[in-house]
């Protein structure tokens, strides 16, 4: 089969795609204090600005992915940029903090349509050409971390010199352009008609949002609280029935045979922990800049800049030729045990102390992490599944790191809160709250360094992205 001729402006596309997505996430970094002072919300509730978006997304992941298949990509594609411009407008009108929680769970529904079409999408563009496989990954896990970059960057410049709800207006029009460019260039992918799991759905999406919810409030109530047990328990009852429904359903939501391949449970594992120990970090870094250096807002999305530009060089440059020279699983074990040892460094942190020394080092050792583990493990997570599974295996590992990172989050928080993390104007016990979340996503990722050593096994042939992976940038 020939190869498509505008794959190379459709991978444009898709990289956008994960650009805007990824942004989400960190253009509301530097605006979060503003948001706080304007709308009402409390050091514990804050959180959830970040939060509704994720777990959102992370439950409704393996619903886009299966929705991408049965549709078609490109068609679901569309829909979520519909849902993700739809919610930044909500985000922006928001005058208290239940309309903009509404807000960011929209956008969470927008970004749960698009990533795994995305990667579907991707897939078939350059599936049977494995010279060009490896580079498009690469370009297309490199637009994470540039959002990342171009998120607390621009982040700074909006809330600096415009307003917090700006954040959220930049999306309109890129959602209308995206919308017009995608029937152009994107390969329009058959579905396959099959019944939906709607029940399956709803009890991974509800199970999720309150197990999420239940360690948010935990600190509050305690641990051992009525109210606490009985959302854990039923959270744990909600998700055992979504896995029982998987096994019976006629077209079940994630057929459980998907994870007979190779390295996915794995993966998946090291997905989790890397978004449960990355996101916290990048959290409470945001409000160590601001609320103990006191830089402004402009600033602190300045001093982020370096953390994040220097991950997407490595992702482009550097990781594809170390996946072709070692295989995934010893970039996944390495990049683990840097991130940990950056979030280490950052553990030390002074509350009278500066960018340079407080800041810069730890971050530039986690951003070698990140780049490290992030595509090897994508790789290792949907490299052995079926064409006709893509969508599916990226929902899964989307839905694992989104659900790390809002559990992490949650963990996290509760234990900065317990250490003095909410006590705004107070800078030392603000960093000891900090320090104690930056601690303990280190001992998230040290764990997950060592599960990935024990779990993820050695493919006994390198899987051909591996082979052509020193080819990228060639």
């Amino acid at each position: 089969m020939s190869p498509d001729p505008r794959r190379w402006w459709a991978l444009a596309v898709l990289a956008l795609a994960q650009f805007m997505v990824i942004m989400d996430t960190s253009i509301i970094a530097v605006a979060l204090p503003e948001m706080q002072r304007e709308l009402g919300f409390t050091p514990s509730s804050l959180q959830w600005v970040f939060n509704a978006y994720a777990v959102v997304f992370g439950g409704l992941l393996l619903l886009g992915g299966r929705l991408s298949d049965l549709f078609g990509a490109r068609r679901v594609f569309a829909a979520g940029w519909v849902g993700l411009t739809a919610g930044s407008v909500i985000a922006a009108a928001a005058n208290g903090p239940g309309v903009e929680i509404l807000g960011r769970a929209v956008q969470g529904v927008g970004a749960a349509l698009i990533a795994p079409a995305a990667m579907t999408l991707l897939m078939v563009l350059f599936a049977g050409r494995p010279k060009e496989l490896p580079k498009a990954m690469a370009w297309y896990g490199a637009a994470a971390p540039a959002g990342g970059t171009a998120g607390v960057f621009l982040g700074g410049v909006i809330t600096e010199w415009l307003s917090w709800p700006w954040v959220f207006i930049v999306y309109v029009p890129i959602g209308v352009l995206t919308l017009v460019v995608t029937r152009r260039v994107l390969p329009s992918v058959p579905g396959r008609r099959a019944g939906m799991d709607v029940a399956g759905a709803l009890a991974v999406t509800l199970g999720l949002a309150l197990a999420v919810y239940a360690v948010v409030r935990a600190p509050e109530r305690g641990w051992g609280s009525s109210a606490t047990l009985v959302q854990l328990g039923a959270a744990l009852v909600l998700l055992v029935g979504f896995v029982v429904l998987q096994r019976v359903v006629k077209s079940p939501l994630m057929p459980l045979k998907v994870w007979r391949t190779p390295n996915l449970a794995a993966a998946n594992v090291a997905m989790a922990l890397l978004g449960a120990a990355w996101i916290p970090m990048w959290y409470f870094l945001n409000l160590y800049v601001q609320q103990v250096l006191g830089f402004g807002a402009f600033a602190s999305g300045a001093a982020l800049v370096p953390m994040t530009a220097f991950m997407m060089l490595l992702m482009t440059a550097v990781t594809g030729r170390l996946i072709g020279r070692f295989g995934t699983r010893p970039l996944i074990v390495t990049g683990l045990l840097a991130l940990a040892a950056g979030l280490g460094i950052l553990s030390t942190a002074d509350p009278r102390g500066s960018f340079l020394a407080d800041v810069l080092p730890g971050s530039l050792v986690a951003a070698v992490g990140m780049s490290l583990v992030f595509i090897p493990a994508m790789l290792s997570a949907i490299g052995g599944v079926a064409p006709e599974e893509g969508g599916l295996a990226s929902g899964i590992v989307n839905t694992t790191y989104q659900v790390g990172s809002a559990l992490g989050l949650a963990a996290m928080t509760a234990l900065a809160t317990s250490q003095g993390g909410d006590r705004l104007g107070d800078v030392v016990a603000l960093t000891d709250g900090f320090s104690a979340a930056f601690a303990g996503a280190g001992a998230v990722a040290l764990a997950g360094a060592v599960i990935a050593l024990i779990t993820l096994r050695k493919p006994a042939a390198a899987p051909t992205e591996e082979v052509a992976a020193d080819r990228v940038n060639a």
